[in-house]
Formats: C-alpha cells, sequence, structure tokens
C-alpha cells in the first residue's frame, strides 16, 4: 500500500503508510510526555493542606479551604514554582520571602477571620497572604513598602480576580488610618516592638498576630486582642521572619 501526502500543493508519492503511523505514533508520545511531565498543582495542593495543615494543628475551617483554592504557584517566581507547595519559605527578591504554608494558615487561623470581616495586612510580598484572607473576608487592605513588590502584587491579584483586596505601597508602619478600624491585621514582618498606630486602628475586640522580638534572632509570633483599648497578648511560637522594614526618609 503507498499513501500520497500533499504539502504545499506538491504531492510526494510512495511515503510508507508505516513510516505515516509511526510519525503519528511518535508525536503523541511526544505530546503526552509534555502533559505529564508538568506539575500538577492542584494535586500539591490537596497534598500540602492533608499533610503539612491537617496533620498539625491547622483546624479552622475556612482557612483550610482558602489554603487549598489558592494558586500559590502563582505568587512565587517561575523557577521556584516547583516547590511552590514545599513546607519551607521561598525568596520572591527584594531580600523578601514568601512564608512557608503552615505559617501563613497559622497567622491567618489566629485571627480568627469571618465573612464580615476587614482586615489590615502589613507585608504584602508577593500577595500570598492577601490572597488566602481575601477567600474568607470581605475585603483586605494590604500595604507592601518595596514599590516593585506592592505593583507586581496588585497587578498578580488583579489578574487572579481577587477583588476585594486593596493594595498600596508604603510605610505599613503607619497602616491604613482612612479605612479603619479593621477587626484584624496581620503583620507579616518581625518587628521589635508593638506597632501602637496599628494597635489604634484595630476595632474594640480585634486581633493582631505578629512576629515580635529582637533582629536577627528567634522572634515569638504572637497575638494581641484588643480589650476595653487595653493590649492583651498571648504567645503562640517561635519564628523567623524578615524585619519589619521602615521608611527611611
Amino acid at each position: 500500500m503507498r499513501v500520497n501526502m500533499l504539502f504545499n500543493g506538491n504531492v510526494y508519492p510512495r511515503i510508507s503508510s508505516k513510516i505515516v503511523l509511526g510519525c503519528i505514533v511518535l508525536f503523541e508520545l511526544m505530546l503526552l510526555s509534555s502533559v505529564y511531565s508538568q506539575p500538577n498543582f492542584q494535586r500539591q495542593r490537596e497534598r500540602m493542606v492533608m499533610i503539612q495543615l491537617k496533620t498539625r494543628d491547622i483546624y479552622h475551617n475556612a482557612t483550610l479551604e482558602a489554603m487549598g483554592q489558592v494558586p500559590r504557584h502563582k505568587f512565587v517566581p517561575e523557577e521556584s514554582q516547583p516547590f511552590a507547595y514545599s513546607d519551607h519559605p521561598l525568596s520572591i527578591g527584594h531580600g523578601q520571602t514568601i512564608s512557608q504554608p503552615y505559617i501563613v494558615a497559622f497567622m491567618t487561623q489566629a485571627i480568627r477571620p469571618k465573612k464580615d470581616h476587614k482586615v489590615l495586612e502589613i507585608g504584602t510580598g508577593s500577595g500570598y497572604q492577601a490572597a488566602v484572607l481575601a477567600e474568607i473576608v470581605d475585603s483586605v487592605y494590604t500595604i507592601e513598602i518595596v514599590d516593585v513588590l506592592a505593583r507586581e502584587a496588585k497587578n498578580r491579584l488583579k489578574s487572579l480576580q481577587y477583588n476585594n483586596v486593596k493594595v498600596r505601597s508604603g510605610d505599613g508602619y503607619h497602616g491604613w488610618p482612612e479605612a479603619a478600624p479593621f477587626d484584624a491585621i496581620v503583620v507579616t514582618a518581625g518587628a521589635e516592638e508593638i506597632p501602637m498606630k496599628l494597635f489604634e486602628q484595630l476595632k474594640e475586640g480585634g486581633k493582631m498576630v505578629m512576629p515580635l522580638g529582637p533582629h536577627g534572632g528567634i522572634r515569638q509570633l504572637i497575638r494581641i486582642t484588643k480589650k476595653k483599648g487595653e493590649i492583651k497578648i498571648e504567645e503562640l511560637m517561635p519564628v523567623r521572619f524578615v524585619p519589619f522594614t521602615r521608611d527611611k526618609n
């Protein structure tokens, strides 16, 4: 049996059907190889929730659901995407990191977020923590001092349709007074003292979670509750975080 094939209007006779079939099979194998070589990020995310979160002390259902929904691999540099769901922090450039999934979940759970809450985040980074919060609460206000990271996070969150997140470039120490008061505040950088301007922007009964302690050492992750205008502190766990960066101007 002979097969004639037409290429660019010219007929090339006497090409064996076995050769044609072989080419088709080879092409299909190459296509399948390409598909299966791509990371299955959804499965990795499911494993992350099951192994890194549920087997520890993450029990808040809304937090677990949010961690299972947000595509973490889209919040890290392309070369780090194969490691996006691993149990450790990753560099996002400019001396900043994206926290390990467990810490993001723990801090989210610690503020006890609710659907009608308005939350302030200090230290947007790549926008991942803001996205997790946005899956749960009504609105998120997030501030990043590194302007390029703020712009990238704003575009990323917009492209992923997190329309309930507002991003600002600036010194997070001053908070977002015109949007205050907030039901909760999440500080994703280590400070040596409690920023009182942030505490003042908490609602009565509101909660703020932040790493507190000396730069260059182990800090204590604390939860602050505002009770009758007073600070009530709970120590949650020892952590390592990049320092709370201030505007030097």
